[in-house]
């Protein structure tokens, strides 16, 4: 994908002062479905933790986080990037029960984000856990969350259009794939090209196991190993027409067990990992079984509001070259 998408003849369908008020709307009640969907109760949740705990999440290992000093404390704290571990964690603390599950906005800075049409240094996203049992560790139960998401994200899309007059093409049901179908589909395409042809086929699409080596010797993608189980894994895709691209909403997936701890540690050769506080405590089934995953908060507005630059939807800083050319293609930035 070319760094900055411009768009010609575009016009955004709502002003300024409408998209402020349609953003908190698209959230509002996203955000109060998804609760009733899949049990959720809202926590407060950290912006920074200490790195010795292993509760920050090092996305694909080679994203520089951002860490400060602060008085009277003798430890370095960082940023979140995500509160995959996080939310595990406050499950068991917070003492929740089987099948229900908590949800919060996570706020976060990533500093090496290539930023472009869609990617910001500023993330916000809902994160949720839901605690299962064992039997839940499924493909089957997987997917029942999934088709919970998708279906509230289609009521929001009626809602929207209902409301703004702004339409969405998304299809009843989404498609199933595995990135190693996906692979087999398009041996000779890179894995965004791939992404980028499913999704246009079919309009939404679950693409499932993500982290492990494909038959091509490269994974379709990078997964931290310590908190995605890689054969229980996923994003959201859907097709969004304003920019001609696949466009993920959501990652997620069933929490790693002991078993597929180690053994992800070891395919990632990362074994310092597993002396943290949060790899001993799944070892030693201390934290319950999970699935989670977080929702991009200013994604889904983008693409609720057929907005052409994530810009339109949050208040993040860009490159001076950026903002002219946005500017001189209609496109308005918070």
């Amino acid at each position: 994908m070319k760094r900055l998408l411009l768009p010609e003849n575009y016009k955004s369908k709502l002003s300024v002062l409408e998209t402020e008020e349609a953003i908190k709307y698209t959230r509002d009640n996203f955000e109060r479905k998804l609760c009733k969907k899949l049990n959720l109760t809202r926590v407060s949740a950290p912006l920074f933790v200490f790195p010795s705990t292993g509760l920050n999440d090092n996305l694909n290992g080679v994203e520089r986080r951002v860490n400060f000093d602060v008085k009277n404390i003798l430890e370095d704290v960082e940023i979140v990037q995500s509160l995959a571990k996080w939310k595990r964690n406050a499950l068991h603390k917070y003492g929740f029960s089987e099948g229900c599950g908590l949800y919060t906005n996570m706020n976060a800075i990533r500093r090496d984000e290539d930023l472009d049409s869609i990617h910001s240094a500023y993330v916000d996203q809902w994160d949720w856990e839901k605690i299962i049992t064992k039997k839940d560790r499924t493909r089957k139960y997987l997917k029942k969350t999934v088709k919970q998401i998708y279906l509230t994200i289609r009521q929001l899309a009626q809602m929207i259009e209902k409301k703004y007059g702004i339409k969405h093409d998304l299809p009843k049901d989404i498609f199933f794939i595995t990135t190693q179908e996906l692979e087999n589909m398009y041996p000779n395409l890179e894995p965004s090209q791939r992404e980028y042809e499913i999704t246009k086929l079919h309009k939404a699409v679950f693409l499932m196991q993500i982290g492990s080596k494909l038959k091509s010797g490269k994974p379709h993608d990078g997964r931290a190993p310590d908190y995605d189980d890689w054969k229980l894994n996923g994003d959201i895709l859907v097709y969004y027409d304003v920019l001609d691209i696949a466009f993920e909403l959501s990652s997620m997936g069933i929490r790693v067990d002991a078993k597929s701890l180690v053994k992800q540690l070891k395919e990632h050769k990362d074994y310092d990992k597993i002396n943290t506080p949060y790899c001993q405590d799944i070892l030693n089934d201390v934290l319950p079984l999970t699935i989670g995953g977080g929702i991009g908060q200013s994604r889904l507005c983008m693409y609720m509001l057929k907005k052409a630059h994530i810009g339109e939807v949050q208040a993040s800083i860009w490159p001076e070259e950026d903002i002219k050319a946005l500017k001189e293609h209609n496109i308005e930035l918070l």
